[in-house]
């Protein structure tokens, strides 16, 4: 793991970025995943409706019109901000220059893995047709 975090944080420096998180998690320890540290910042399904930071845009939001949204979750460990608080388990904070005064969040490849999975959840359902 601790070389595919390295070779992501390289190659977001040039553009290509390669996910780590592998469809197949867990979506119930996703959400609370979620809950206990994506809240802070993202409005996340029904956890917390009024929630969030305004300028940041909720999972709902990022599922239903990015079309690379699970790109987007499987490297969001290496996407501004989270590197300014995001420490990986067994690797340690990926921006030690960054001021300490933020919670750093640690977080496994099971734990991206899960959180995937939840977000999966978060897809608009097809309308029925009559």
């Amino acid at each position: 793991m601790r070389n595919a975090i390295a070779l992501s944080l390289v190659l977001l420096g040039t553009g290509i970025m390669p996910a780590f998180a592998q469809e197949g998690g867990n979506a119930a320890n996703g959400r609370d995943i979620a809950a206990q540290h994506c809240t802070r910042c993202h409005v996340v399904g029904d956890i917390n409706p009024t929630g969030g930071i305004s300028s940041t845009p909720s999972f709902q939001l990022l599922v239903k019109r990015r079309p690379d949204y699970k790109d987007r979750f499987q490297t969001f460990f290496a996407r501004r901000p989270h590197p300014a608080f995001l420490s990986i388990k067994g690797v340690g904070r990926i921006r030690p220059d960054l001021p300490p005064n933020a919670e750093p969040v640690e977080m496994t490849e099971e734990d991206v893995e899960d959180v995937l999975a939840f977000v999966e959840t978060l897809k608009p359902k097809p309308k029925k047709k009559k």
